[in-house]
């Protein structure tokens, strides 16, 4: 059953990719163009996520075991 059930999916998923879309030369042009802004926009939301998410781990690294063995709770 679960053969069939892959070769359905592998069909299926195949006959989807067949469909053709031409790019004409102008809507390629515009696309590699784009890439560069596209890029920067990625990397700048990977960089804010990152430091979102180490500023999130490092404040609560600090208040686990190594650090409280060496300074109280209480103390910054």
């Amino acid at each position: 059953m679960k053969k069939i059930m892959i070769i359905a999916m592998v069909l299926f998923s195949t006959s989807a990719l067949a469909e053709d879309k031409t790019i004409t030369p102008k809507e390629f042009a515009n696309n590699v163009s784009q890439v560069p802004g596209k890029l920067v926009t990625f990397f700048q939301g990977e960089v804010e996520k990152t430091k979102a998410y180490q500023t999130k781990v490092w404040s609560e690294a600090k208040t686990k075991w190594p650090w409280t063995m060496f300074k109280g709770k209480n103390n910054d």
